[in-house]
């Protein structure tokens, strides 16, 4: 047998999918596949730009501290 990923392009699919899983044609193995997708597309737009650029400070001021001398 023959494993295929296949990506549903119409709402009534499914259905088709499952009545030839019910005829015994095909299995259906997961119903929901989330893409690999690089982090920085992922998380991208996730905090609004006010929070990103006071986020990216302290980690620069974080990474000043780190490198000072007490």
């Amino acid at each position: 047998m023959e494993t295929a990923l296949i990506k549903l392009t119409s709402s009534g699919t499914m259905k088709l999918l499952k009545e030839l899983e019910a005829l015994k044609l095909l299995r259906i193995l997961k119903t929901e596949h989330a893409e690999e997708l690089p982090l920085s597309e992922k998380y991208t737009g996730k905090l609004p730009l006010s929070v990103a650029e006071k986020l990216q400070d302290h980690i620069k001021n974080s990474r000043n501290e780190w490198n000072n001398n007490i």
